[in-house]
């Protein structure tokens, strides 16, 4: 292990956590004048110190290591990288909001940067505009990585560049050179720029003040879910804000090169993309499900807003965003049990969503319907083909891996969290724990749209934290952290 490399690298990171900040900090100055002005930019002074003083310090320990960068090296950055953004992140909570303690604070943080949109907070609207601010700026660095910014930006890494977006970009089938990765990752940083931009602008043509605008756009693009006003989107009662989410949900759910490939003039890489296909297909069959079996349950309801709802509520959760515009806890069974289904799914792989991603779930499905096949038909050999490439065995065997771990490591932590959560009901437990892992934010029961995660125990929000970073970043950069192999120095 290079020790001194990935401390250099997360004092980039860190860098980008205090610009962060001093943004933040700008938005106090200016907008906190009749909350309190004084304690959140105390609160963000103090966490623009911290990161600044970190930052340095890791700089220093590594300025003179080897330019030797592999995959643990990788691994580390990205599992570390977020962690400590993480922690970073829970000051400005911990300070202007003390009566969620350290357990909340972290909690919210985490969320925040994984993109997740649990809540421990109500009453959002009695929050300082620059705290507001820093949920949802937290949620569009996440949306993106704060690893791919950095690769961005930084020249000397070479083929390690393509190791760290490959571990990031939770699995993304964009091809590059590895001498033209940094270009790369430039323009998909543009492609997310120029969607944050129009998103944005939609925002506020549709009726919300800049200020509600910016903090959505940040959250839509990057599927997070994390809203100004603690009704969410129904605070606004608008279909312009509603169709418009829909639009950026979706956009911020498809592999950011396919979009990328679009506005190149590549329309073939669309037609030819099998995950894409897969997504439309889900979406449309979910959306059309949810809403005539919400149409029949309640014929008394006005028709159209009963639709434009469902379309929204099946997009918000398949995106992985989390927005709500009613209770959808309180839907008929077949309806919950469609979304209880899209939260594990999720969306594109290269995106800003979270779940399993769309990639995996076909290859599993025809791994299925060719083992039936070769059931009785022994002599038959077929390969699992994904956008007009066969897929290896050991891709294959990963992506299998991958979803037996993910199902261990979700039953396992419904059991820890029961164990924390004595006198919480089963059901809540669960939809807790998979609304974490997969990053959703809202789920069922006692974490339904309209509630909080503050009851729960502290032990129980730094375990779920920790399935947040999990499902972030696919199991592998976290659990890796845990090998003792994995920290040993080179010779």
């Amino acid at each position: 292990m290079n020790f001194g490399l990935v401390s250099r690298l997360l004092s980039v990171v860190l860098i980008i956590i205090a610009l962060a900040f001093a943004l933040c900090l700008c938005v106090s100055i200016f907008l906190d004048e009749d909350i309190d002005q004084n304690l959140t930019t105390v609160a963000f002074g103090i966490s623009l110190a911290t990161a600044l003083l970190s930052a340095g310090i890791l700089y220093w320990i590594g300025r003179k290591a080897p330019q030797r960068f592999y995959r643990r090296e990788a691994l580390s950055v990205i599992g570390l990288g977020w962690i400590l953004s993480s922690l970073l992140g829970s000051i400005p909570f911990l300070i202007t909001t003390p009566h969620i303690g350290i357990s909340g604070a972290i909690f919210e943080s985490v969320s925040g940067i994984t993109t997740t949109g649990a809540s421990v907070l109500s009453n959002l609207e009695q929050l300082p505009y620059s705290l507001l601010f820093w949920r949802s700026l937290s949620q569009w660095i996440g949306g993106m990585g704060v690893v791919v910014f950095f690769v961005a930006i930084l020249g000397f890494l070479g083929a390690g560049a393509k190791l760290l977006y490959a571990n990031e970009a939770s699995g993304s089938t964009f091809d590059f050179e590895e001498s033209r990765v940094q270009s790369a990752i430039l323009r998909l940083i543009y492609v997310y720029l120029g969607l944050s931009a129009c998103c944005a602008i939609a925002y506020r043509f549709a009726g919300m003040s800049w200020f509600d605008a910016v903090c959505h756009m940040f959250t839509t693009v990057a599927t997070g879910g994390f809203s100004t006003r603690t009704d969410s989107i129904a605070a606004f009662g608008s279909a312009s804000v509603e169709m418009i989410g829909i639009v950026f949900m979706i956009l911020g759910a498809i592999s950011f090169p396919i979009i990328l490939a679009t506005l190149n003039g590549r329309f073939r890489r669309i037609s030819t993309n099998t995950e894409f296909k897969a997504f439309i297909l889900i979406l449309l069959a979910s959306a059309t499900i949810v809403s005539f079996d919400i149409a029949i349950e309640a014929p008394g309801d006005d028709v159209v807003n009963t639709v434009r709802s469902s379309i929204f509520q099946t997009v918000s959760i398949l995106t992985t965003t989390g927005f709500a515009t009613e209770d959808f806890a309180r839907w008929p069974s077949l309806p919950q049990a469609v979304l209880v289904v899209l939260m594990i799914i999720g969306g594109c792989s290269g995106s800003t969503a979270g779940g399993i991603k769309i990639n995996r779930l076909v290859v599993a499905l025809r791994l299925c319907i060719m083992n039936v096949e070769r059931s009785f038909r022994s002599r038959v050999v077929r390969q699992i083909r994904i956008n007009n490439r066969t897929l290896s065995n050991a891709a294959t065997q990963e992506i299998g891996i991958y979803l037996i771990l993910t199902g261990v490591i979700f039953l396992l932590s419904v059991q820890v969290a029961s164990v924390f959560e004595i006198g919480t009901d089963m059901g809540t437990n669960l939809s807790a724990v998979q609304a974490c892992l997969f990053n959703i934010g809202p789920g069922f029961a006692g974490v339904g749209p309209t509630e909080t995660y503050d009851s729960f125990h502290s032990g129980t929000k730094l375990f779920l934290s920790l399935l947040m970073i999990l499902g972030r970043l696919e199991l592998y950069a976290i659990l890796t952290l845990f090998a003792p192999s994995m920290w040993k120095r080179l010779d």
